[in-house]
């Protein structure tokens, strides 16, 4: 059963996971739902859930099929990417390709291949104690320039911070793990066309 602790966290990495998609589609071509276009890919934004101690979630892309000739080409671009994920600083917790078929009409089916990664945080490196410190202090005497949100059951100011920074993080790390996949399926593209 989660903890309070837990609750808390995932609700606003959520947040920051949706301030992360309406950044990401503004600054690219918007798509339904939790997805933005950019050079011929689509690229979801999964929601970040709580597993144990952990904030989890999924972000993916769709191989360019139209680009590819068939299925070994398909696995060929797939292992590429995974090659280039894997020396990553931020490594994803599994990488894996995943095929959808969707009904967009109810009357014809169109089957994609993604790569789906996953990647998950412990609870605890979603903020910083010296940072909060800092914006404690900040806060105390005036200087601290965000507003602090009114959260219900948080009564200390410290409790808002935290909270306040896990939505920071987590949409920065959404939008670095965002940027190392574009990059990937970029250096994989231009590979391929060499």
């Amino acid at each position: 059963m989660a903890n309070l602790k837990g609750i808390l966290f995932s609700q606003f990495a959520s947040e920051g996971f949706n301030l992360l998609v309406k950044e990401m589609q503004d600054k690219y071509k918007p798509k339904k739902g939790r997805r933005f276009h950019h050079n011929n890919i689509t690229y979801e934004i999964g929601r970040p859930v709580l597993k144990e101690e952990n904030i989890e979630f999924e972000i993916s892309s769709k191989i360019p099929e139209d680009e590819l000739n068939g299925n070994k080409e398909m696995k060929k671009y797939f292992d590429s990417i995974k090659k280039v994920l894997n020396k990553e600083k931020s490594k994803p917790l599994l990488v894996e390709m995943e095929n959808i078929v969707w009904d967009s009409k109810k009357d014809t089916e169109k089957e994609r291949d993604y790569v789906k990664l996953i990647y998950q945080y412990s609870l605890n490196d979603l903020f910083d104690d010296n940072e909060l410190i800092k914006r404690f202090e900040a806060s105390k005497k005036g200087e601290y320039d965000q507003s602090i949100p009114d959260v219900p059951g948080i009564l200390t100011l410290q409790g808002k911070l935290v909270l306040m920074m896990v939505r920071e993080t987590m949409q920065e790390l959404g939008k670095e793990n965002i940027a190392t996949l574009i990059n990937a399926n970029k250096q994989v593209k231009s590979s391929l066309s060499n």
